[in-house]
């Protein structure tokens, strides 16, 4: 039987207590600051990344079936926002060899600052860490574009596992008589499956992008909680802009860009969240 660490008792016993000290630390921090500066590069570096990412992947799988999961995955990025954006990067496609070398050039430039940026963030929330260390600058300069490798490889993996699932939910199994489709069970195996993989990116990010070291179960702990935070705000976010948002009156043709960097705003923010829990976190074994 598991035995919860005495920080984890406590956390538990004044749970109101943790929330609220870990919400003066980010905002002592400059958390919703330091979440803008991250949300607006990383929405300069999404679309040519995305784009860059298909095209090599269609060498291996179908590009509609990458961009059916592209579609997927962008739901859970920019809720409400993903159809604008798959058209944006379909658009693209079918120009791919006149903007490859400016994509490329783009995605480079702007997802290193936005890496830089949030490795800045990071530093500044585990500030309280004694330990005073430099990565080296070849690690540094490496590190955005095998994240960016990482994720290409999930795209990879998870559209592979989306056609799976695709063709198991055209089956049925005979039981007590009847024959139940298995639609709704993959639709429910691709959600979960969506979660353990935003889990493990987010989880990943607090492993590597911090200069000290972190624990795994730490990583964990702060990538659950950005995880849960995010799919309950995703949830609030698609229903107001389906119902209530007049986004579209004020922004005309700019609601697409303006609304994706307020989705990329809030689960900076969130990530950046979770990091300030796994700093608190830690201060408790300290105290």
């Amino acid at each position: 039987m598991a035995v919860l660490s005495p920080r984890a008792l406590r956390i538990l016993r004044h749970p109101a207590a943790f929330a609220l000290c870990t919400l003066r630390g980010f905002s002592k921090n400059q958390g919703l600051l330091l979440a803008g500066a991250v949300a607006y590069y990383a929405l300069l570096s999404i679309v040519p990344m995305l784009i860059l990412s298909v095209v090599a992947l269609s060498h291996l799988v179908d590009q509609s079936d990458l961009l059916r999961t592209l579609g997927r995955s962008l739901e859970w990025l920019v809720p409400s926002q993903s159809e604008a954006v798959l058209a944006d990067i379909a658009g693209f496609l079918e120009n791919r060899v006149a903007y490859g070398t400016v994509l490329l050039v783009t995605m480079i430039f702007f997802s290193s600052v936005a890496f830089s940026v949030l490795a800045k963030a990071m530093s500044i929330i585990f500030s309280h860490h004694l330990t005073v260390s430099k990565r080296h600058f070849v690690v540094s300069a490496l590190l955005p574009y095998s994240f960016v490798l990482l994720l290409g490889i999930s795209l990879l993996g998870m559209t592979l596992v989306s056609i799976t699932l695709a063709s198991m939910a055209k089956e049925s199994v005979e039981l007590f008589g009847r024959d139940w489709s298995l639609s709704g069970v993959s639709g429910g195996l691709l959600y979960v499956l969506g979660l353990i993989g935003e889990v493990f990116i987010v989880s990943a990010l607090y492993l590597v992008m911090p200069i000290r070291r972190i624990r795994l179960s730490h990583a964990l702990i702060g990538g659950c909680t950005a995880t849960i935070l995010w799919e309950i705000i995703r949830h609030v976010l698609v229903w107001f802009f389906t119902h209530l948002s007049r986004a579209s009156v004020v922004y005309g043709s700019l609601t697409t860009a303006v609304v994706a960097l307020f989705s990329l705003e809030i689960a900076a923010t969130l990530l950046l969240f979770g990091a300030q829990v796994i700093s608190e976190y830690e201060r408790l074994e300290a105290d």
